[in-house]
């Protein structure tokens, strides 16, 4: 695979969404065609020799970075979105955000049994909501066998509550 400045093509955003963050905008990636087909293809290089029965995306940006990848290896995309967006029986689960709470869900029937599922987001920061999905897969009878990130905030210690899942990203940022 041909190397690509990833770091150039992100989008640093000062002081959002509140003063003193810095936020990484995973959509000027998306804008820029090498920039998205390198993030692609490196998943599909890293995960090359391993089984995967299902890919679960995470609401929003996870499903823009799973669905080439399940669309070229054959395989389903499960959505892991917002209490309440799903209309079929869903099985949910509460964690904690640095200010409060949130909750994702999943079709419980989407979930394949014993199924290998590489779960999907654009970024990874503390772990909370990738720690949840694994949860909600396990809770299907699932084995999460690793995460997928473009952009890794390892200074949040997202390793902590990630600790038997491997984490995989294109690339880290400190917090200076």
């Amino acid at each position: 695979m041909k190397q690509f400045d990833l770091d150039s093509a992100i989008r640093k955003v000062p002081d959002f969404p509140k003063p003193g963050i810095l936020f990484y905008d995973i959509t000027s990636v998306l804008a820029n065609p090498q920039a998205f087909a390198y993030c692609v293809e490196a998943m599909e290089d890293r995960y090359a020799n391993q089984t995967i029965d299902a890919v679960a995306a995470i609401e929003s940006r996870g499903f823009l970075f799973a669905a080439p990848f399940a669309y070229k290896r054959n395989i389903p995309i499960l959505l892991v979105r917002k209490k309440g967006k799903l209309p079929g029986k869903t099985i949910a689960k509460k964690y904690a955000l640095e200010y409060g709470e949130a909750e994702i869900e999943i079709h419980i029937d989407d979930i394949p049994q014993g199924g290998r599922v590489l779960i999907v987001d654009d970024l990874v920061a503390t772990g909370g909501t990738l720690r949840a999905t694994a949860d909600l897969l396990r809770e299907g009878k699932a084995e999460p066998i690793g995460v997928f990130c473009v952009i890794g905030l390892p200074f949040l210690h997202y390793d902590k509550l990630l600790h038997d899942i491997p984490v995989h990203t294109l690339i880290n940022y400190s917090c200076e």
